[in-house]
């Protein structure tokens, strides 16, 4: 089960800054950490997917958020008992971190109806005037997806490559 941990940590801290922010702060109220503007929280509540687009239903992102994250645990377990053939721990931790990433938003959308977010970051002079605001969840999905493709780009063909020679060096062994 230690694939697991990585999902757990993330779900962990994401509830307990959330709830933080939200018995502490009031809504739309913001804390200068960096700077004047560089870095702040920022108490917000989000109803929609990333970046605040209101693109669905609520109980269609429940669903898919669940859907999601039972996927990833079934592929998560399967790894764990794959033997020498099992993914990468560098695709498990980034699938890992997702699942706690879905777990972490998912619980708020069926407990509130909406997704707290605090991190409320400047980019001076980059694509936007300000980043939307996200939390640890968000951060944990983002790292996952991008480790995920450093995987799929770096290493994915050396693993298939790996994986064939064990699955022929085991058929094998037992003819």
């Amino acid at each position: 089960m230690k694939v697991l941990w990585p999902s757990l940590v993330v779900l962990i801290l994401d509830q307990l800054t959330k709830y933080w922010v939200r018995s502490t702060m009031s809504l739309g109220e913001s804390i200068s950490i960096l700077g004047k503007d560089l870095f702040r929280l920022t108490h917000v509540e989000n109803t929609g997917v990333a970046f605040g687009v209101q693109a669905f239903q609520m109980w269609f992102l429940i669903f898919f958020n669940i859907a999601a994250s039972i996927v990833l645990i079934y592929v998560l377990l399967k790894s764990l008992h794959a033997g020498p053939a099992r993914y990468p721990r560098l695709m498990e931790i980034a699938l890992a971190l997702i699942l706690g990433g879905a777990l972490g938003n998912v619980t708020d959308r069926i407990l509130f109806r909406r997704v707290t977010d605090f991190f409320d970051s400047d980019f001076p002079d980059f694509i936007m005037e300000r980043w939307p605001v996200f939390n640890i969840a968000d951060s944990a999905v983002t790292v996952g997806v991008t480790l995920w493709c450093v995987y799929l780009v770096f290493f994915a063909k050396t693993h298939d490559k790996k994986s064939r020679v064990i699955a022929n060096d085991m058929k094998q062994s037992h003819l």
